[in-house]
């Protein structure tokens, strides 16, 4: 291996959405399955100092990391590829770039200079990328630039990797430039024009392309590429093809059989071997060859943008796959639920998952269906506050608390079953202020949580503010719904279930953020098996 870090640029062209995220992880998985230690980083081009305060509809999911930083969804991904922790370090945004640079013009640190985009913001951008290549924990950091050439937001980012790539020196900066080849069905033909001025573009900005990504419905003929490499001033052999797959997780073997991974190592001056992608094939076989099939219900407030909830998304794949099984997860609005139609909306599901959100908006549809399932077990999974919905729930319908609430959507309630944290409770600011990050939790000798992880203790990752009420703890617990997960420190609530359902787990945590290809997640596992059971129990009655 090499003893100097290698550097990775993944930028985009003509459109965003080309799919950098995938293509960035595709490569590391390939690059990884040869022996090299690799990471991916995000470098984020909006003024948000981190997507903690976006709304799901602006910019899908939040994602956060073990130390506990809100970032973007593809860090997701990264994780989900690679099976290794990201954190702070591996998403940067032009807010927290910003934000620094202001703060040590404040403290003097620039001695009365004038402070401008070069050279302060450039080497601001430079010193976050090779944070994670000088810790010496890395042959290779992968970095992709959000956003597409030719942005205004993207031009500090694009002159940054130009530098870099001067300081670095020949053989240890790359660029791979991901875009588009539309195919006009009019014509029946392949354009390479949107790639061509892209590329033009790019090199306006002094970034010459090294590799080419051509995202494509269509095969891209020989002459094609040809012609691409010409007038791009690439080699043909770092033409790659990227077609449309029909997951993402096909994403890495049509990279390996287009050899990207053999041309960037090449190019990096690093040996090529071929990569152990074994298991992972033995994952994307068990995926697309599911022996049965179930239906899940995700009921949320975000549910027309699937990247609101991209992670449980992905983790219901994994689990479909270790269970051999197809999950169906049907999107259902929260607020469109209620006591006179949740029959017809959840009768038919093999499970339900009540998913994470913030706010009022929607809540009487989570409960109503949280009192559904649980009166006609169907195996249920509420994450954060599916799990308050739940405790809020089993507090009205089975305690007689009727006014039981959170104080998050009722302030005054004189039941909060669900209340702030103290240290909470005089904190103005939004952005990262919640319980964020891994947190510890004992697990309940004998409970279903315990069965499932196998283990006594472990450790989930949080985005949140309130929590369960300690207060009715022992209430509920008499009425039937247990706490069968608490965090050493604190005693807070971690986890509830109700052991007299067929399966019933609330967790205050996300446990789809620890989900990837190589390491499921135990509890989607097990919530996936429980709605297979519930599925063959119906089947099984209705043929009787």
């Amino acid at each position: 291996m090499s003893t100097t870090t290698k550097y990775v640029f993944v930028t985009g062209g003509v459109t965003s959405s080309l799919g950098k995220g995938i293509i960035a992880a595709s490569l590391a998985k390939l690059l990884q399955a040869q022996g090299y230690r690799v990471t991916i980083q995000k470098l984020d081009p909006y003024i948000n100092v981190d997507p903690g305060t976006l709304n799901p509809y602006e910019h899908g999911e939040c994602y956060v990391t073990e130390d506990g930083a809100e970032t973007d969804l593809d860090l997701g991904h990264y994780e989900r590829f690679l099976n290794r922790p990201t954190s702070q370090a591996n998403n940067v945004t032009t807010g927290r770039i910003y934000q620094s640079v202001i703060e040590k013009e404040r403290r003097g640190e620039f001695l009365g200079k004038t402070v401008q985009v070069v050279p302060h913001i450039t080497d601001e951008i430079k010193e976050r990328v090779q944070i994670l290549g000088k810790s010496g924990d890395y042959d290779i950091v992968i970095t992709e630039i959000g956003g597409t050439v030719g942005d205004i937001e993207s031009l500090p980012y694009v002159e940054a990797v130009r530098q870099l790539r001067w300081d670095l020196g020949e053989n240890n900066g790359i660029v791979i430039h991901l875009t588009l080849v539309p195919y006009l069905s009019a014509a029946g033909e392949l354009k390479t024009k949107p790639t061509q001025h892209s590329v033009k573009t790019l090199m306006e900005s002094g970034v010459q392309a090294d590799i080419l990504v051509c995202r494509t419905e269509h095969n891209l003929p020989k002459e094609l590429r040809r012609k691409l490499a010409l007038f791009c001033n690439v080699k043909e052999d770092s033409v790659i093809q990227s077609i449309d797959a029909s997951t993402i997780y096909d994403v890495p073997n049509l990279m390996l059989t287009e050899g990207l991974d053999k041309v960037v190592l090449e190019k990096l001056g690093l040996e090529c071997s071929t990569p152990n992608i074994e298991r992972w094939n033995q994952f994307v076989h068990r995926h697309k060859n599911p022996k049965t099939e179930v239906t899940i219900g995700l009921i949320g407030k975000y549910v027309e943008l699937q990247d609101s909830y991209k992670s449980i998304l992905e983790a219901f794949i994994h689990a479909g796959a270790e269970n051999e099984v197809k999950v169906n997860v049907e999107s259902i609005h929260s607020e469109y639920i209620n006591r006179d139609n949740v029959k017809l909306k959840l009768g038919h599901l093999d499970g339900v998952l009540v998913a994470p959100g913030f706010g009022e908006r929607g809540i009487d549809g989570k409960i109503d269906a949280v009192q559904y399932v649980r009166e006609n077990n169907i195996p249920f999974l509420g994450i954060c506050l599916g799990m308050q919905m739940a405790v809020i729930e089993f507090a009205r319908n089975v305690l007689g608390v009727s006014d039981a609430a959170s104080t998050e959507m009722n302030a005054k309630t004189a039941n909060p079953v669900i209340d702030l944290m103290e240290d909470q409770k005089n904190i103005t600011d939004k952005g990262g202020t919640m319980r964020l990050g891994a947190w510890a939790c004992d697990l309940k000798l004998g409970s279903i949580v315990r069965n499932i992880y196998k283990t006594e203790s472990i450790a989930e990752r949080h985005r949140h503010r309130y929590e369960f009420n300690s207060d009715y703890k022992d209430q509920m617990e008499k009425a039937g719904m247990l706490a069968t997960g608490l965090n050493p420190d604190t005693g807070l609530v971690e986890i509830v279930e109700i052991p007299e359902h067929p399966w019933f787990v609330g967790v205050q945590y996300h446990p789809e953020y620890k989900s990837t290809v190589a390491n499921p997640h135990p509890l989607f596992v097990a919530f996936v098996s429980a709605a297979l059971k519930y599925s063959k129990g119906r089947k099984s009655a209705t043929m009787a």
